[in-house]
Protein backbone atom coordinates (compact mmCIF):
# COMPACT_ATOMS: atom_id res chain seq x y z
CA UNK A 1 0.00 0.00 0.00
CA UNK A 2 2.86 2.41 0.78
CA UNK A 3 4.22 2.11 -2.77
CA UNK A 4 0.81 2.71 -4.35
CA UNK A 5 0.16 5.63 -2.04
CA UNK A 6 3.51 7.25 -2.86
CA UNK A 7 2.91 6.69 -6.56
CA UNK A 8 -0.40 8.54 -6.32
CA UNK A 9 1.45 11.70 -5.35
CA UNK A 10 4.04 11.15 -8.08
CA UNK A 11 1.21 10.97 -10.61
CA UNK A 12 -0.43 14.09 -9.19
CA UNK A 13 2.41 16.63 -8.93
CA UNK A 14 -0.09 19.49 -8.84
CA UNK A 15 -0.90 18.48 -5.23
CA UNK A 16 1.29 20.66 -3.04
CA UNK A 17 -0.25 19.98 0.36
CA UNK A 18 -2.00 17.05 1.98
CA UNK A 19 -4.30 16.59 4.93
CA UNK A 20 -4.01 13.56 7.20
CA UNK A 21 -7.21 12.98 9.16
CA UNK A 22 -8.96 10.44 11.37
CA UNK A 23 -12.60 10.38 12.48
CA UNK A 24 -13.16 11.19 16.16
CA UNK A 25 -16.15 9.90 18.13
CA UNK A 26 -18.40 12.60 16.65
CA UNK A 27 -17.18 11.74 13.15
CA UNK A 28 -15.20 14.99 12.95
CA UNK A 29 -11.99 14.83 10.90
CA UNK A 30 -9.01 15.49 13.17
CA UNK A 31 -5.51 15.77 11.80
CA UNK A 32 -2.81 17.87 10.20
CA UNK A 33 -1.81 19.77 7.07
CA UNK A 34 1.49 18.56 5.61
CA UNK A 35 3.51 19.85 2.62
CA UNK A 36 3.46 17.23 -0.13
CA UNK A 37 7.26 16.93 -0.14
CA UNK A 38 7.08 15.47 3.39
CA UNK A 39 4.20 13.10 2.61
CA UNK A 40 6.46 10.05 2.17
CA UNK A 41 7.44 10.24 5.83
CA UNK A 42 3.78 10.20 6.88
CA UNK A 43 3.08 7.23 4.61
CA UNK A 44 6.06 5.29 5.97
CA UNK A 45 6.08 6.23 9.63
CA UNK A 46 2.63 7.64 10.28
CA UNK A 47 2.12 10.73 12.38
CA UNK A 48 1.40 11.35 16.04
CA UNK A 49 -1.12 13.23 18.08
CA UNK A 50 -2.67 12.73 21.51
CA UNK A 51 -5.06 9.84 22.09
CA UNK A 52 -7.40 12.43 23.59
CA UNK A 53 -7.92 14.03 20.16
CA UNK A 54 -10.15 11.07 19.27
CA UNK A 55 -12.31 11.98 22.27
CA UNK A 56 -13.16 15.69 21.85
CA UNK A 57 -16.61 17.19 22.23
CA UNK A 58 -18.60 18.76 19.38
CA UNK A 59 -16.80 22.10 19.93
CA UNK A 60 -13.41 20.39 19.65
CA UNK A 61 -12.66 20.78 23.36
CA UNK A 62 -11.03 18.26 25.71
CA UNK A 63 -13.33 16.23 27.92
CA UNK A 64 -12.97 17.70 31.41
CA UNK A 65 -12.75 14.45 33.40
CA UNK A 66 -11.26 12.22 30.70
CA UNK A 67 -8.45 9.95 31.92
CA UNK A 68 -6.87 10.46 28.49
CA UNK A 69 -5.85 14.03 29.29
CA UNK A 70 -4.03 15.01 32.49
CA UNK A 71 -4.29 11.70 34.38
CA UNK A 72 -2.19 9.95 31.74
CA UNK A 73 -0.06 12.93 30.73
CA UNK A 74 -2.02 13.35 27.48
CA UNK A 75 -0.06 10.60 25.77
CA UNK A 76 0.38 10.32 22.02
CA UNK A 77 -0.86 7.61 19.72
CA UNK A 78 0.47 6.70 16.30
CA UNK A 79 -1.74 7.48 13.30
CA UNK A 80 -1.15 5.23 10.31
CA UNK A 81 -2.69 5.39 6.82
CA UNK A 82 -5.72 3.22 6.17
CA UNK A 83 -5.80 1.14 3.02
CA UNK A 84 -7.84 3.89 1.30
CA UNK A 85 -4.75 5.82 0.25
CA UNK A 86 -4.88 9.41 -0.96
CA UNK A 87 -8.10 10.94 -2.24
CA UNK A 88 -8.44 14.41 -3.80
CA UNK A 89 -10.31 17.17 -1.97
CA UNK A 90 -12.27 18.84 -4.82
CA UNK A 91 -14.01 21.31 -2.53
CA UNK A 92 -10.76 23.24 -1.94
CA UNK A 93 -9.41 25.85 -4.32
CA UNK A 94 -5.81 24.58 -4.34
CA UNK A 95 -5.15 20.99 -5.46
CA UNK A 96 -5.04 19.04 -2.20
CA UNK A 97 -5.20 15.39 -1.15
CA UNK A 98 -6.55 13.73 1.97
CA UNK A 99 -4.88 10.68 3.51
CA UNK A 100 -7.29 8.90 5.90
CA UNK A 101 -5.51 7.59 9.00
CA UNK A 102 -6.45 5.68 12.15
CA UNK A 103 -5.03 5.44 15.65
CA UNK A 104 -2.69 2.84 17.13
CA UNK A 105 -0.80 2.62 20.40
CA UNK A 106 2.99 2.76 20.44
CA UNK A 107 3.23 -1.03 20.73
CA UNK A 108 1.20 -1.47 17.52
CA UNK A 109 -2.13 -2.37 19.10
CA UNK A 110 -5.20 -0.67 17.61
CA UNK A 111 -6.52 2.09 19.85
CA UNK A 112 -9.91 0.97 21.17
CA UNK A 113 -11.21 4.54 21.29
CA UNK A 114 -10.96 4.90 17.50
CA UNK A 115 -14.41 4.39 15.89
CA UNK A 116 -12.91 2.88 12.73
CA UNK A 117 -11.27 0.17 14.82
CA UNK A 118 -14.64 -0.53 16.46
CA UNK A 119 -16.08 -1.33 13.05
CA UNK A 120 -12.98 -3.33 12.14
CA UNK A 121 -13.61 -5.56 15.17
CA UNK A 122 -17.19 -6.22 14.08
CA UNK A 123 -16.06 -7.06 10.54
CA UNK A 124 -13.50 -9.47 12.02
CA UNK A 125 -16.29 -11.23 13.93
CA UNK A 126 -18.13 -11.77 10.65
CA UNK A 127 -14.98 -13.03 8.97
CA UNK A 128 -14.33 -15.49 11.80
CA UNK A 129 -17.87 -16.81 11.32
CA UNK A 130 -17.28 -17.27 7.58
CA UNK A 131 -19.62 -14.40 6.75
CA UNK A 132 -19.36 -11.09 4.88
CA UNK A 133 -21.79 -8.19 5.29
CA UNK A 134 -22.78 -6.33 2.11
CA UNK A 135 -23.67 -2.73 2.90
CA UNK A 136 -25.21 0.33 1.25
CA UNK A 137 -26.21 3.64 2.81
CA UNK A 138 -28.66 6.38 1.86
CA UNK A 139 -27.63 9.85 2.98
CA UNK A 140 -30.14 12.69 3.31
CA UNK A 141 -28.99 16.29 3.65
CA UNK A 142 -30.24 19.85 3.33
CA UNK A 143 -28.96 22.67 1.14
CA UNK A 144 -29.30 25.81 3.25
CA UNK A 145 -28.80 29.53 2.96
CA UNK A 146 -27.55 30.43 6.44
CA UNK A 147 -26.44 33.95 5.60
CA UNK A 148 -29.40 35.61 7.33
CA UNK A 149 -31.13 35.36 10.67
CA UNK A 150 -33.30 32.41 9.62
CA UNK A 151 -32.31 29.30 7.67
CA UNK A 152 -33.83 29.00 4.21
CA UNK A 153 -33.33 27.27 0.87
CA UNK A 154 -30.57 28.84 -1.26
CA UNK A 155 -31.48 30.82 -4.34
CA UNK A 156 -31.34 28.56 -7.38
CA UNK A 157 -28.35 29.33 -9.64
CA UNK A 158 -30.59 28.54 -12.63
CA UNK A 159 -33.84 30.35 -11.89
CA UNK A 160 -32.48 32.88 -9.38
CA UNK A 161 -35.56 32.06 -7.29
CA UNK A 162 -35.96 30.56 -3.86
CA UNK A 163 -38.15 27.49 -3.44
CA UNK A 164 -40.74 28.01 -0.70
CA UNK A 165 -41.82 24.40 -0.24
CA UNK A 166 -40.49 20.84 -0.33
CA UNK A 167 -41.07 18.75 -3.43
CA UNK A 168 -40.80 14.97 -2.99
CA UNK A 169 -38.89 13.36 -5.90
CA UNK A 170 -39.11 16.55 -7.95
CA UNK A 171 -36.92 16.75 -11.03
CA UNK A 172 -37.40 20.53 -10.96
CA UNK A 173 -35.89 20.69 -7.48
CA UNK A 174 -32.87 18.69 -8.63
CA UNK A 175 -32.47 20.79 -11.76
CA UNK A 176 -32.56 23.98 -9.71
CA UNK A 177 -29.15 22.98 -8.31
CA UNK A 178 -27.87 21.11 -11.35
CA UNK A 179 -24.45 22.80 -11.28
CA UNK A 180 -23.91 21.72 -7.68
CA UNK A 181 -25.01 18.14 -8.30
CA UNK A 182 -22.93 17.87 -11.47
CA UNK A 183 -19.86 19.01 -9.55
CA UNK A 184 -20.77 16.65 -6.70
CA UNK A 185 -20.95 13.59 -8.94
CA UNK A 186 -17.70 14.57 -10.67
CA UNK A 187 -16.07 14.88 -7.25
CA UNK A 188 -17.44 11.49 -6.13
CA UNK A 189 -15.91 9.97 -9.26
CA UNK A 190 -12.55 11.57 -8.49
CA UNK A 191 -12.71 10.35 -4.87
CA UNK A 192 -13.96 6.88 -5.85
CA UNK A 193 -17.15 7.28 -3.83
CA UNK A 194 -19.88 5.10 -5.45
CA UNK A 195 -22.64 7.72 -5.57
CA UNK A 196 -25.77 6.42 -7.29
CA UNK A 197 -29.28 7.88 -7.42
CA UNK A 198 -30.14 11.40 -6.25
CA UNK A 199 -33.68 12.48 -5.36
CA UNK A 200 -35.32 15.49 -3.74
CA UNK A 201 -36.85 14.64 -0.38
CA UNK A 202 -39.72 15.76 1.86
CA UNK A 203 -37.84 18.52 3.67
CA UNK A 204 -37.27 22.09 2.56
CA UNK A 205 -34.23 21.97 0.27
CA UNK A 206 -33.63 18.34 1.24
CA UNK A 207 -32.01 15.75 -1.01
CA UNK A 208 -30.86 12.14 -0.79
CA UNK A 209 -28.02 10.34 -2.52
CA UNK A 210 -27.52 6.59 -2.32
CA UNK A 211 -24.12 4.95 -2.18
CA UNK A 212 -23.89 1.57 -3.88
CA UNK A 213 -23.79 -1.82 -2.11
CA UNK A 214 -20.33 -3.21 -1.42
CA UNK A 215 -18.90 -6.18 0.45
CA UNK A 216 -16.41 -4.10 2.46
CA UNK A 217 -18.13 -2.47 5.45
CA UNK A 218 -15.05 -0.44 6.37
CA UNK A 219 -14.92 1.03 2.90
CA UNK A 220 -18.67 1.75 3.02
CA UNK A 221 -18.14 3.71 6.24
CA UNK A 222 -15.13 5.49 4.71
CA UNK A 223 -17.29 6.44 1.73
CA UNK A 224 -20.05 7.85 3.94
CA UNK A 225 -17.54 9.81 6.05
CA UNK A 226 -15.79 11.22 2.99
CA UNK A 227 -19.12 11.96 1.28
CA UNK A 228 -20.30 14.07 4.20
CA UNK A 229 -17.05 16.06 4.13
CA UNK A 230 -17.36 16.50 0.37
CA UNK A 231 -21.00 17.64 0.35
CA UNK A 232 -20.43 20.20 3.10
CA UNK A 233 -17.21 21.53 1.59
CA UNK A 234 -18.51 21.67 -1.98
CA UNK A 235 -21.69 23.46 -0.96
CA UNK A 236 -19.65 26.23 0.65
CA UNK A 237 -17.69 26.55 -2.57
CA UNK A 238 -21.04 27.08 -4.34
CA UNK A 239 -22.04 29.84 -1.92
CA UNK A 240 -24.40 28.03 0.47
CA UNK A 241 -24.32 25.40 3.20
CA UNK A 242 -25.08 21.71 3.19
CA UNK A 243 -25.98 20.07 6.46
CA UNK A 244 -26.56 16.53 7.69
CA UNK A 245 -28.00 17.72 11.00
CA UNK A 246 -31.00 15.65 11.96
CA UNK A 247 -33.62 18.42 12.07
CA UNK A 248 -32.80 21.94 10.84
CA UNK A 249 -36.49 22.87 10.35
CA UNK A 250 -39.13 22.05 12.95
CA UNK A 251 -41.96 22.02 10.38
CA UNK A 252 -40.30 19.58 7.96
CA UNK A 253 -38.98 16.01 8.25
CA UNK A 254 -35.38 15.55 9.29
CA UNK A 255 -32.50 13.76 7.61
CA UNK A 256 -31.81 10.06 8.03
CA UNK A 257 -28.88 7.86 7.16
CA UNK A 258 -30.54 4.56 6.30
CA UNK A 259 -28.48 1.37 6.05
CA UNK A 260 -29.28 -1.58 3.79
CA UNK A 261 -27.40 -4.81 4.39
CA UNK A 262 -27.36 -8.48 3.53
CA UNK A 263 -24.87 -11.18 4.55
CA UNK A 264 -22.95 -13.60 2.34
CA UNK A 265 -21.70 -17.02 3.40
CA UNK A 266 -18.29 -18.43 2.45
CA UNK A 267 -19.69 -19.54 -0.92
CA UNK A 268 -20.98 -16.06 -1.72
CA UNK A 269 -24.66 -16.91 -1.11
CA UNK A 270 -27.00 -14.42 0.53
CA UNK A 271 -27.99 -16.07 3.81
CA UNK A 272 -31.20 -13.98 3.90
CA UNK A 273 -32.51 -15.42 0.62
CA UNK A 274 -35.05 -18.27 0.84
CA UNK A 275 -36.28 -17.84 -2.71
CA UNK A 276 -39.39 -15.97 -1.59
CA UNK A 277 -40.53 -12.73 0.05
CA UNK A 278 -40.28 -13.89 3.68
CA UNK A 279 -36.53 -14.48 3.96
CA UNK A 280 -34.65 -17.09 5.93
CA UNK A 281 -34.38 -17.81 9.63
CA UNK A 282 -31.03 -16.01 9.51
CA UNK A 283 -32.78 -12.86 8.34
CA UNK A 284 -35.29 -13.13 11.14
CA UNK A 285 -32.51 -13.70 13.70
CA UNK A 286 -30.57 -10.67 12.38
CA UNK A 287 -33.72 -8.59 12.73
CA UNK A 288 -34.13 -9.96 16.26
CA UNK A 289 -30.61 -8.86 17.18
CA UNK A 290 -31.21 -5.38 15.79
CA UNK A 291 -34.51 -5.09 17.68
CA UNK A 292 -32.91 -6.23 20.95
CA UNK A 293 -30.08 -3.68 20.64
CA UNK A 294 -32.12 -0.74 19.36
CA UNK A 295 -33.06 0.94 22.64
CA UNK A 296 -29.65 0.53 24.26
CA UNK A 297 -27.70 1.69 21.17
CA UNK A 298 -29.96 4.65 20.34
CA UNK A 299 -27.14 7.04 21.31
CA UNK A 300 -25.24 5.87 18.23
CA UNK A 301 -28.22 6.54 15.95
CA UNK A 302 -29.16 9.82 17.65
CA UNK A 303 -25.90 11.21 19.07
CA UNK A 304 -26.80 14.90 19.47
CA UNK A 305 -29.41 17.06 21.17
CA UNK A 306 -30.94 17.98 17.81
CA UNK A 307 -31.21 14.28 16.89
CA UNK A 308 -34.24 13.85 19.14
CA UNK A 309 -36.20 16.55 17.31
CA UNK A 310 -36.24 14.15 14.36
CA UNK A 311 -37.48 11.13 16.30
CA UNK A 312 -41.09 12.24 16.74
CA UNK A 313 -44.29 10.57 15.45
CA UNK A 314 -45.60 11.24 11.96
CA UNK A 315 -42.29 12.76 10.83
CA UNK A 316 -40.96 10.07 8.46
CA UNK A 317 -38.58 8.87 11.20
CA UNK A 318 -39.22 5.75 13.30
CA UNK A 319 -40.20 6.08 16.95
CA UNK A 320 -41.43 2.56 17.74
CA UNK A 321 -39.13 -0.44 18.09
CA UNK A 322 -40.52 -2.78 15.46
CA UNK A 323 -39.98 -4.34 12.06
CA UNK A 324 -42.07 -4.98 9.00
CA UNK A 325 -42.07 -6.11 5.41
CA UNK A 326 -42.13 -3.21 2.94
CA UNK A 327 -43.26 -0.61 5.49
CA UNK A 328 -41.40 2.68 5.92
CA UNK A 329 -43.10 3.55 9.21
CA UNK A 330 -41.17 0.71 10.90
CA UNK A 331 -37.70 1.06 12.39
CA UNK A 332 -36.54 -1.97 10.42
CA UNK A 333 -37.90 -2.67 6.96
CA UNK A 334 -37.42 -5.75 4.80
CA UNK A 335 -37.76 -4.43 1.24
CA UNK A 336 -39.55 -6.39 -1.45
CA UNK A 337 -37.96 -7.32 -4.77
CA UNK A 338 -35.70 -10.04 -6.11
CA UNK A 339 -35.19 -12.69 -3.37
CA UNK A 340 -31.51 -12.97 -4.32
CA UNK A 341 -31.13 -9.38 -3.08
CA UNK A 342 -33.14 -9.91 0.13
CA UNK A 343 -31.85 -7.45 2.69
CA UNK A 344 -32.61 -5.51 5.86
CA UNK A 345 -33.05 -1.72 5.95
CA UNK A 346 -32.24 -0.14 9.32
CA UNK A 347 -34.01 3.25 9.36
CA UNK A 348 -33.29 4.71 12.81
CA UNK A 349 -30.06 6.66 12.31
CA UNK A 350 -30.07 10.37 11.54
CA UNK A 351 -27.81 12.03 9.01
CA UNK A 352 -25.76 13.40 11.91
CA UNK A 353 -24.22 10.07 12.96
CA UNK A 354 -20.66 8.82 12.89
CA UNK A 355 -20.82 6.24 10.05
CA UNK A 356 -18.22 3.96 11.65
CA UNK A 357 -20.10 3.70 14.94
CA UNK A 358 -23.45 3.38 13.14
CA UNK A 359 -22.35 0.42 11.01
CA UNK A 360 -20.60 -1.20 13.98
CA UNK A 361 -23.83 -0.96 16.00
CA UNK A 362 -26.09 -2.27 13.22
CA UNK A 363 -23.89 -5.05 11.90
CA UNK A 364 -22.77 -6.06 15.38
CA UNK A 365 -26.36 -6.31 16.61
CA UNK A 366 -27.36 -8.34 13.55
CA UNK A 367 -24.49 -10.78 14.13
CA UNK A 368 -25.45 -11.06 17.80
CA UNK A 369 -28.91 -12.04 16.64
CA UNK A 370 -27.61 -14.60 14.15
CA UNK A 371 -25.29 -16.13 16.76
CA UNK A 372 -28.00 -16.16 19.47
CA UNK A 373 -30.80 -17.21 17.10
CA UNK A 374 -32.75 -14.23 18.46
CA UNK A 375 -36.46 -14.29 17.69
CA UNK A 376 -37.96 -10.90 16.86
CA UNK A 377 -41.55 -9.95 17.67
CA UNK A 378 -44.10 -10.44 14.93
CA UNK A 379 -43.70 -7.99 12.02
CA UNK A 380 -46.18 -5.16 12.19
CA UNK A 381 -48.66 -4.14 9.54
CA UNK A 382 -50.12 -0.69 9.00
CA UNK A 383 -49.03 2.58 10.56
CA UNK A 384 -46.35 2.03 13.23
CA UNK A 385 -47.06 5.46 14.73
CA UNK A 386 -50.59 4.32 15.58
CA UNK A 387 -49.51 1.14 17.39
CA UNK A 388 -48.66 0.57 21.05
CA UNK A 389 -44.97 -0.29 20.69
CA UNK A 390 -41.81 -0.07 22.80
CA UNK A 391 -40.25 3.29 22.05
CA UNK A 392 -36.81 4.47 21.05
CA UNK A 393 -35.47 6.80 23.80
CA UNK A 394 -37.13 10.18 23.50
CA UNK A 395 -34.32 12.17 25.13
CA UNK A 396 -30.57 12.48 24.84
CA UNK A 397 -29.92 11.87 28.54
CA UNK A 398 -32.04 8.71 28.55
CA UNK A 399 -30.11 7.38 25.57
CA UNK A 400 -26.76 8.12 27.25
CA UNK A 401 -27.79 6.25 30.41
CA UNK A 402 -29.09 3.27 28.44
CA UNK A 403 -25.89 3.09 26.38
CA UNK A 404 -23.63 3.24 29.44
CA UNK A 405 -25.48 0.53 31.39
CA UNK A 406 -26.15 -1.94 28.58
CA UNK A 407 -24.78 -5.47 28.43
CA UNK A 408 -25.74 -5.54 24.74
CA UNK A 409 -23.64 -2.45 23.99
CA UNK A 410 -20.72 -4.12 25.78
CA UNK A 411 -20.88 -6.87 23.13
CA UNK A 412 -20.77 -4.29 20.34
CA UNK A 413 -18.06 -1.85 21.45
CA UNK A 414 -14.82 -1.86 23.48
CA UNK A 415 -15.07 -0.67 27.07
CA UNK A 416 -12.79 2.29 26.41
CA UNK A 417 -14.93 3.56 23.55
CA UNK A 418 -18.10 3.24 25.63
CA UNK A 419 -16.50 5.20 28.48
CA UNK A 420 -15.14 7.90 26.19
CA UNK A 421 -18.41 8.37 24.31
CA UNK A 422 -20.44 8.62 27.51
CA UNK A 423 -18.03 11.22 28.94
CA UNK A 424 -18.18 13.18 25.70
CA UNK A 425 -21.97 13.21 25.51
CA UNK A 426 -22.43 14.12 29.18
CA UNK A 427 -20.14 17.11 28.68
CA UNK A 428 -22.10 18.14 25.60
CA UNK A 429 -25.40 17.83 27.49
CA UNK A 430 -24.07 20.21 30.13
CA UNK A 431 -22.82 22.89 27.76
CA UNK A 432 -25.69 22.65 25.27
CA UNK A 433 -28.07 23.51 28.11
CA UNK A 434 -26.38 26.91 28.34
CA UNK A 435 -27.17 27.79 24.71
CA UNK A 436 -30.29 29.15 23.07
CA UNK A 437 -31.78 27.03 20.23
CA UNK A 438 -30.34 29.26 17.45
CA UNK A 439 -26.89 28.85 18.98
CA UNK A 440 -27.34 25.09 19.11
CA UNK A 441 -28.33 25.02 15.45
CA UNK A 442 -25.27 27.09 14.56
CA UNK A 443 -23.02 24.51 16.22
CA UNK A 444 -24.64 21.52 14.53
CA UNK A 445 -25.18 23.02 11.08
CA UNK A 446 -21.58 22.70 9.89
CA UNK A 447 -20.18 20.06 12.23
CA UNK A 448 -22.38 16.97 12.07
Amino acid sequence: MNSATKNWLRKNPQVRTIRVAAADLNGQPRGKRVPARFADKVVEDGTRFPLSVMNLDIWGEDIDDSPLVFDSGDRDGVLRPTDRGFVPMPWLEAPTALLPIWMFRDDGRPYDGDPRHALRQVVARYRNAGLTPVVAVELEFFLIDDSGKNLQVPISPRSHKRRKAAEVMSIRALDAFDTFFTDLYDACEAMDIPADTAISEAGLGQFEINLMHQDDALRAADDAWLFKMLVKGLARRHGFAASFMAKPYQDYPGSGLHTHFSVLDSEGRNIFDDGGPRGTDALRHAVGGCIEAMYDSALIFAPHLNSYDRLVPESHAPTGICWAYENRTAAIRVPSGNPAARRIEHRVAGGDVNPYLMLAAILGAALNGIEDKAEPPEPITGNAYALDLPRIPASWSTAIDAFEQSAIVARLFPDELIRNLVLTKRQEVFYMAELEPPEQVEIYLDTV
